[in-house]
């Protein structure tokens, strides 16, 4: 059996803890700024409109993760732009499409989801254990760039070896190829790694069929079916503080 050399994190509802009224306050304050963004281009909007083509972005975008793929964040903000208005992104001036990009990115710096408690012990207890350290994430409606200044803020950042975030190379989970080519950068095999994470299709699906050991994270998501074999991780925990012991075992240091 290969020595476990390697952990890799989602960071999604597992480093971070999001729920419902952030996200959809951090939603309101991309759709005003587009407002206001739009508004001094002469384009005059009502927010629901907005919204609606907000909602059509998140399913288009939502549609091609689901293929393993991704978009990055500037042709995220286009898509969203040209939901409210076909072909309106290539008309405005690039200085609103900068606005409406920040106020886009910025939104979770101004509603940020909170690290959870445990993170920077959990990763100071790994990291003490010799293993190397590796994110990958799919990122949403915030770009990478946002994350690692937040991520840096909260003390989380320097753990890391690698941070692969979706709209940055294109590729998502449950995809095979966002694994693999974070394992190449962390010169890690499948065998060498544990992936933790909390969603049942992207984290423990995705690692499995690359050949990862899998900590399930679960209470954000269930098993829709607990008899299948796809779906079941190496060790299911109830939190982030309880990946410390799994990881030991899975590593063979207990």
């Amino acid at each position: 059996m290969a020595e476990i050399t390697t952990v890799t994190f989602d960071l999604w509802q597992t480093l971070l803890l999001d729920d419902r009224d952030l996200g959809q306050a951090r939603a309101l304050v991309r759709l005003k700024g587009a407002q206001s963004a739009l508004a001094k281009f002469g384009e005059n909007f009502d927010l629901d409109h907005i919204r609606e083509a907000y909602m059509a972005c998140f399913q288009q975008c939502r549609e091609v993760r689901d293929n393993g793929l991704d978009v990055d964040f500037r042709e995220q903000v286009a898509i969203f732009v040209n939901h409210i208005t076909p072909g309106l992104a290539d008309r405005l001036d690039p200085d609103i499409m900068d606005e409406i990009a920040e106020f886009y990115s910025d939104s979770f710096l101004i509603h940020p989801p909170p690290a959870h408690v445990d993170a920077v012990q959990v990763l100071q207890s790994i990291k003490d254990m010799g293993l190397i350290m590796g994110l990958i994430s799919n990122t949403g409606m915030t770009p990478g760039f946002t994350f690692r200044s937040y991520m840096d803020e909260e003390g989380m950042l320097d753990f890391f070896q690698t941070l692969t975030f979706s709209d940055e190379v294109k590729l998502a989970k449950p995809g095979s190829q966002i694994f693999m080519m974070t394992l190449k950068a962390l010169r890690a095999t499948p065998e060498q790694t544990i992936h933790v994470g909390d969603h049942v299709t992207n984290d423990v699906v995705g690692a499995k069929r690359c050949g990862m050991k899998t900590i399930w994270i679960n209470g954000f998501y269930e098993r829709e079916d607990p008899n299948d074999p796809e779906t079941e991780p190496d060790i299911t925990v109830s939190s982030l503080a309880d990946v410390v012991p799994a990881v030991a075992k899975l590593a063979g240091r207990v």
